[in-house]
């Protein structure tokens, strides 16, 4: 349902253009959830926030980020199939922006978990292919994430397939409303 705003008295302000423009404010605030804890949004971002910090608990050893972690297992996962691993692959397995992969796989390759090469016949890409070293962290790191996975998301009365299965409709769904394929 549309709120009707009316403009209350606060001072114009101006914009880089030069322009200026005056807020309009509701008389109430309305909220379409009843309490914080009624919306799936809040609810996501609380868990996400604690879940993050479980992970860099366990990954700050291993001198990863989370972000680190999750191309390292796109790319463990995709060169289980292929030899030929590209950055567009990695990003598109993990939903990420191709620009902060090939930023993030240049800070792994520094570390030395990984490898860049030219690829064989497309000339504009990259292949990426775990190093000795690599593939003894993400080992490790998998280990650890999992568990600490397992952990986290275990509740009394909880099914975690079910709740593994509604996440993979969430992230289908808004893959295709956001044209993410």
């Amino acid at each position: 349902m549309l709120k009707t705003l009316t403009a209350i008295n606060l001072p114009f302000w101006s914009l880089n253009n030069g322009k200026s423009f005056s807020l309009i404010m509701p008389k109430e605030i309305d909220f379409h959830f009843k309490s914080p804890e009624d919306s799936p949004g809040y609810l996501l971002g609380q868990l996400t926030m604690l879940w993050q910090r479980k992970q860099k608990k366990v990954l700050d050893p291993l001198n990863l980020t989370q972000t680190q972690f999750v191309l390292l297992a796109a790319l463990g996962w995709l060169s289980k199939n292929s030899n030929a691993v590209t950055q567009v692959d990695i990003a598109n397995q993990s939903n990420a922006d191709r620009m902060m992969v090939s930023k993030v796989l240049r800070t792994l390759e520094d570390k030395g978990f990984l490898i860049r090469k030219e690829h064989k016949t497309d000339t504009r890409a990259k292949t990426i292919k775990l190093t000795a070293n690599g593939e003894v962290v993400l080992q490790k790191a998998l280990i650890e994430i999992e568990n600490a996975d397992l952990e986290f998301f275990t509740a009394p009365d909880m099914d975690l397939s079910k709740f593994n299965s509604t996440m993979s409709k969430l992230v289908k769904k808004n893959k295709v409303d956001q044209h993410i394929l």
